[in-house]
């Protein structure tokens, strides 16, 4: 990953009562959160996520913050801090625990209970400790405090962390809705008596810190599902984070208003609602939820269907029905309604999901025509009332691409930030807080782990670009048969092309070209197969890029005999 210092070699020795602050991700990118924080030779992590990938990744399911850096120091964690229970905050704490399953995890009845199911998946039992606002607790030499943020799943929380070396803040993900759906505000008197205290350093989220004013409320949303609702004549398909209660919540109470009954569709979707009634995060009226398997019964304009896939997810339930490879099939007359953002990188896998669906016959309601979503991500009114309140010493955005850190470093600034005392930095880049002053001092290794089905880590980015180019250019084979001893072709070159555009009787051109290579070698000495194959390699790719102006990836197959 490139950062804006690339003079920075390794961080010095932590110096004595000072606390280092090391992001393995969630800085210059939406996901992959994950920040170790370290005093005292012991370490504490808040957060650890996954980013999704994007068309330039072909195969890959997810990506994990790199754990190089900390992986011979899993003895000295004292515990992670979980702040909400998204994908990009707990995603890949199933991938850390692997390696060493008994760090405690800290968090909110909520949170604990998505990412224990999680967990029960790779079997898992983690050691928990659960936690609510106003609690404190001593977590190695961090002396921490929960305070309640509002965002778009209940029960998130920010965290302050005490040591010798001075208080520090970590917003999490938040907003400051006043009119939040379960009455849960962000806690700004908190967050006043911390700025009283003296915050040292404030790690803030930055998503929205372009977005002029304030977020909208949630409850917004409701008179436009009431719309679409009425106006719905067949089935009604709503598409959202499978964590996010407080919009499944509303699409639960339109439904019941409208006298619909309701589907779960998808594995997490399934099992994150079952865990939010369970513990009363979301409210069901009686006979409201059906089993999928019991809509063949209830007549279309009764059945509302919610799913996940609203990101264009591959194997997602919503992308599935826009390919006609789910048992749910699309129809002329419905409706759906993809009821979330657009996260960065995903908009061609959105929009592709969209056109699918609208070719079927959906009636597609989504950001971009309606009023469906609202941002749980505090905007730059929001920011500048929160920098205010806080008076942080020093200010370290996060949680967003380059354009949002460096928006919100200017908003910190405009409150009275002072530049040298505002620190942007990027995944890898260390900053240790000294005598209250927060510095860059150096760079560890922070680049991308790929999750490829059953591999973690294996995929390295020259296979990636392997894989751009077999997709984008395609592949020619050459098979070849020499004689061991003189080097020269008893057979072949036989020549294939796959996906690259180019007919294989169009190759006969360069047969002899490859022919008079190959004897030229053998008149030179040169048998060895692996020069002869790049001998054969640069001929037709030579040939191919003059002819076609295509570069196909070139395997050369050599037989000795």
């Amino acid at each position: 990953m490139s950062h804006p210092h690339p003079e920075l070699g390794p961080p010095p020795e932590l110096p004595e009562g000072a606390l280092r602050v090391t992001p393995l991700g969630g800085l210059g990118e939406i996901g992959r959160n994950m920040t170790v924080f370290e005093y005292g030779g012991r370490l504490l992590i808040v957060d650890c996520g996954v980013l999704f990938p994007e068309d330039e990744q072909p195969g890959i399911d997810l990506i994990l913050p790199d754990f190089s850096t900390i992986r011979d120091r899993l003895d000295a964690v004292d515990g992670i801090v979980l702040t909400h229970g998204h994908e990009d905050h707990i995603g890949a704490v199933p991938f850390l625990l692997r390696e060493k399953p008994d760090i405690p995890l800290i968090g909110s009845k909520l949170t604990l209970a998505l990412i224990e199911a999680k967990l029960a998946e790779h079997r898992i039992r983690p050691y928990t400790l659960e936690v609510k606002e106003g609690q404190r607790e001593r977590i190695g030499p961090f002396d921490c405090e929960f305070i309640a943020v509002n965002h778009s799943i209940p029960d998130a929380l920010a965290v302050a962390l005490r040591t010798p070396a001075g208080l520090v803040v970590c917003t999490g993900d938040f907003k400051m809705d006043q009119l939040p759906l379960d009455g849960r505000l962000t806690d700004l008197p908190a967050f006043a008596r911390l700025g009283e205290e003296g915050i040292d350093l404030l790690l803030v989220d930055s998503t929205n810190a372009e977005v002029p004013g304030f977020i909208p409320h949630e409850r917004d949303i409701l008179p436009v599902l009431r719309q679409v609702f009425d106006k719905a004549e067949r089935r009604i398909i709503v598409a959202s984070f499978a964590s996010h209660v407080h919009r499944i919540q509303q699409v639960l109470d339109a439904a019941h208003e409208f006298g619909r009954k309701v589907a779960f569709v998808g594995r997490s979707m399934v099992r994150n609602m079952g865990i939010a009634r369970d513990l009363g995060y979301l409210r069901v009226p009686g006979g409201l939820v059906v089993d999928v398997k019991t809509l063949d019964d209830l007549p279309d304009e009764d059945v509302v269907l919610i799913c996940t896939g609203s990101q264009g997810e591959p194997m997602a339930a919503l992308s599935r029905m826009a390919n006609r490879d789910h048992q749910i099939r699309i129809v002329e007359g419905d409706t759906v309604v993809l009821a979330s953002s657009l996260i960065p990188g995903n908009e061609n896998a959105v929009y592709r999901v969209i056109n699918g669906l609208t070719r079927w016959g959906a009636h597609v309601v989504h950001k971009g025509n309606a009023k469906v979503h609202v941002s749980g991500h505090a905007s730059a009114g929001e920011l500048l009332y929160f920098f205010n309140l806080c008076k942080p010493r020093n200010l370290m955005p996060v949680h967003g691409e380059w354009r949002h850190l460096r928006a919100a470093a200017e908003l910190g600034r405009a409150t009275g930030v002072p530049k040298d005392r505002t620190v942007i930095a990027e995944d890898g880049v260390v900053v240790d807080l000294v005598d209250g002053v927060a510095r860059i001092t150096g760079k560890v290794q922070a680049g991308y782990v790929y999750v490829d089905g059953l591999s973690v880590g294996a995929v390295t980015e020259t296979s990636l670009k392997d894989r751009r180019i077999l997709g984008d250019e395609g592949f020619v084979s050459v098979f070849v048969v020499v004689d061991s001893t003189t080097g020269k072709v008893v057979g072949g070159p036989h020549i294939q092309a796959r996906g690259s555009g180019i007919d294989d009787a169009a190759f006969a051109p360069v047969v002899a070209k490859i022919e008079e290579a190959l004897a030229r070698a053998a008149g030179d000495g040169v048998a060895e197969p692996r020069q002869l194959q790049q001998l054969i390699r640069r001929a037709i790719g030579k040939w191919v890029s003059d002819t076609y102006r295509r570069r196909p990836m070139i395997l050369p197959v050599v037989v000795e005999v």
